[in-house]
């Protein structure tokens, strides 16, 4: 299977030099291959948002090696590193970070424009990709006019827009009831059955990261434990 994500005794420190240096990630090893459904499960403070953060290149490691689709980006330049990012990586956070003054439509639109896509070919994608997150009837809304569950489900359709490589959703249900979760984790298993598409999952709930197909356990900013869980690919 072909390594989407390969990380190699990971190293992240804070406050490099000082005395009150501070490591996060101690030597964190860890492969993603293609169309794994992946959760990564650990309470408050063990590290889990570090490195979400490293592997969806918005932070880089102090130390060890990085290769996202097998090529080493750990001492890229931040304007490549953005590229890559933009391109590959689909992020679906806890607090949805939609503009607030855009349509749903338009939201979606966005990572199409700094692609450099055309604007009739931005708005056909855009629309698929709401109609198939259940939003067509409030792609006009903007956020301010939606629920919760309804915001989540833009930014999925947002994640998607640039067909990325890997989805990280940090916490995405972490500010929604329980039926709406259930909704939102519905939509990533069919994204994930459906699509084929490569889903890392960040949580601290065990029953969500149990549907998914491989959990990992991270305390103090190491993996300390694999197990599969209910979903098979």
């Amino acid at each position: 299977m072909t390594n989407i994500i390969h990380l190699e005794k990971i190293v992240k420190k804070f406050y490099i030099g000082t005395e009150n240096e501070l490591e996060v990630l101690h030597g964190i090893d860890l492969d993603i291959t293609k169309g794994e459904f992946t959760s990564i499960v650990g309470e408050s403070g063990s590290g889990k948002s570090t490195l979400m953060n490293i592997i969806g290149l918005l932070d880089r490691p102090t130390s060890g090696t990085y290769e996202m689709l097998s090529v080493d980006v750990s001492n890229m330049r931040d304007d490549d590193l953005a590229r890559v990012r933009s391109r590959q990586v689909g992020f679906v956070f806890q607090t949805y970070n939609l503009i607030p003054r855009m349509s749903a439509l338009k939201n979606v639109e966005v990572p199409l424009l700094y692609a450099g896509i055309s604007q009739a070919q931005r708005t056909e994608r855009a629309e698929e990709l709401l109609e198939m997150v259940g939003m067509a009837d409030r792609m006009l809304h903007q956020p301010d006019e939606l629920s919760g569950g309804q915001k989540q489900r833009v930014a999925i359709a947002r994640a998607m827009a640039n067909d990325p490589a890997i989805i990280l959703a940090d916490e995405p249900t972490g500010a929604l009831d329980s039926k709406t979760s259930r909704l939102i984790m519905d939509l990533f298993h069919k994204l994930h059955d459906e699509q084929g598409k490569t889903i890392l999952l960040i949580t601290h709930s065990q029953p969500l990261a149990d549907e998914t197909g491989r959990i990992l356990t991270l305390v103090d900013g190491q993996v300390v434990g694999e197990r599969r869980g209910t979903h098979a690919h």
